[in-house]
């Protein structure tokens, strides 16, 4: 059996053997909140839910630096780099609740830049994880000072907490702003201002 095979084997027994744990824990909890879980539209649910935090949580599993690539490429172009709207899907790591809105993302080059579509990668691996808004924000904006040596990064993220909306204070319109900047975005007024003008548009 090659190493590779060897590999993907143990993975997916202990990926089986933590599905199977989540399951049973799940059912478990389902039974101690009054539910009888042997009716029809429970029976399968514990079972998708592991599925689903599988999924909820794969940013644990991803390697940045293979999502990247070969994507980096020599440009002298020394402008700022904007990707906007940027959709993200998160759970809050203090009740499990999703939080979601839009981040937005920009760089200025120093010799590199990278591929487009990697930056929504890059986002969503680390929203796919139990997170904070304020640690996914920081977590892109170093990742990104990390992989290209920018002259500067910015990251701003706008997101809906449901651990807000559907319980504690149950305000349903408020959005959470957090930034970060780093390079000539923070030493730089001018360059924070331009940043925020692309925002306006």
């Amino acid at each position: 059996m090659s190493i590779l095979l060897y590999t993907y084997t143990k993975d997916m027994e202990i990926l089986r053997a933590n599905r199977s744990e989540i399951t049973k824990n799940i059912r478990s909890t389902l039974q101690l909140l009054g539910e009888n879980v042997e009716r029809e539209g429970l029976k399968e649910t514990p079972h998708r839910y592991a599925k689903s935090m599988e999924f909820f949580t794969s940013g644990y599993h991803e390697d940045i630096d293979q999502i990247v690539g070969d994507a980096l490429f020599h440009e002298p172009y020394n402008e700022m780099v904007v990707v906007r709207d940027i959709e993200i899907f998160s759970l809050c790591e203090h009740h499990l609740l999703p939080f979601y809105g839009k981040a937005h993302v920009a760089y200025i080059p120093n010799g590199k830049i990278i591929g487009l579509s990697k930056i929504p990668r890059i986002v969503t691996a680390y929203a796919r994880r139990l997170q904070v808004q304020e640690r996914l924000t920081t977590q892109v904006s170093t990742e990104l000072m990390r992989i290209l040596k920018p002259l500067g990064v910015a990251v701003m993220i706008e997101a809906q907490h449901l651990c807000m909306m559907m319980r504690g204070v149950e305000k349903q319109g408020s959005n959470t702003i957090t930034s970060s900047f780093l390079g000539e975005f923070r030493s730089n007024p001018s360059c924070r201002q331009e940043f925020f003008s692309f925002m306006d548009r």
